[in-house]
């Protein structure tokens, strides 16, 4: 619950206050930060940078045996997947024992491995490692 309260403060007191808060916004403007040299204990040039972050590493251009190796050792990494029962025709849910929460993060995996994102709807669509083998095929022209 708010209260109402009467200001009795006159004219030159919020004058004084607003002054006063000036001069300390002032100084806090004005303040600059001392970086010492380590060897000569002088205050030190100060430079602004920007570091910029690579967005996407340049890449071997993808094989057909290259696409199966990494899909195949990203899917045995997964610690839910029986490396022994997977190949490129084992069922996720049949013959891997997946939920649909784990497939959700293999999915997940393979787009951080190829680096790039797999539609919601085509990820429905999987059944199979080869079903996502032939998607990532098709999508970066691999045929060879």
């Amino acid at each position: 619950m708010f209260r109402l309260v009467k200001h009795t403060s006159t004219l030159s007191q919020r004058a004084k206050l607003l002054v006063a808060a000036s001069n300390s916004f002032r100084k806090i403007s004005s303040f600059q930060p001392l970086v010492l040299n380590s060897l000569t204990r002088q205050p030190a040039d100060v430079r602004q940078f920007h570091v910029s972050s690579v967005v996407q590493a340049a890449h071997q251009p993808f094989t057909i045996k290259s696409v199966r190796e990494r899909l195949l050792l990203t899917l045995s990494l997964y610690d839910k997947i029986d490396p022994e029962k997977l190949t490129l025709d084992s069922d996720f849910f049949k013959d891997l024992g997946l939920d649909s929460l784990d497939f959700v993060e293999v999915i997940m995996a393979i787009e951080d491995e190829f680096m790039f994102e797999i539609p919601d709807g085509h990820a429905d669509r999987f059944k199979t490692p080869r079903d996502i083998f032939q998607f990532i095929c098709d999508k970066e022209d691999v045929y060879e």
